[in-house]
């Protein structure tokens, strides 16, 4: 990915705003979910994604000292979002446009990292590994909902075991 012609703060305003929304859309899903396991997933991707904010704000506070960062309106660095044009769209089509969203953030902290070196490359490379473990959860349960279409709403409770 190619990152040259944005600067690092406007990478690390945008990824922070990326981390946020991701977090509101695991959050909001959890919600609507009833499978208990899928519902457990969502919360813990939404508690990671408030765990790679905080990191990269620490980044930026590294980078920028007191300065705050400024979350654009809309991010112009290559970082999809997780679309929902409603609240009543299929979670599988959630899962899908999460699932690439996990996978571009993955390759996003990857080019990232490049402009840094010592702990902050490492973090970013840690980050990017998670983004990558996050697309594996999220295609499980995506997976599991095309075998079974309706399993959330057929089997609420299918994965819990006795």
């Amino acid at each position: 990915m190619n990152l040259e012609e944005f600067t690092l703060k406007e990478l690390l305003e945008a990824a922070i705003k990326s981390e946020i929304e991701s977090r509101k859309v695991y959050g909001n899903l959890a919600k609507r979910v009833k499978n208990a396991l899928l519902k457990e997933r969502l919360e813990l991707l939404a508690k990671e994604e408030e765990k790679h904010e905080n990191a990269l704000r620490k980044i930026f506070s590294m980078n920028f000292g007191d300065e705050k960062p400024q979350m654009p309106e809309k991010i112009r660095v290559p970082l999809p979002e997780v679309n929902i044009s409603s609240e009543n769209d299929p979670i599988s089509l959630v899962l899908e446009s999460a699932m690439e969203a996990e996978k571009a953030s993955e390759e996003f902290y990857r080019s990232l990292a490049e402009r840094f070196e010592g702990d902050v490359y490492n973090m970013l490379i840690v980050l990017s590994e998670m983004e990558h473990t996050h697309y594996l959860i999220i295609e499980t349960e995506y997976k599991n909902m095309k075998r079974f279409e309706d399993y959330d709403s057929i089997w609420p409770m299918m994965h819990v075991g006795p």
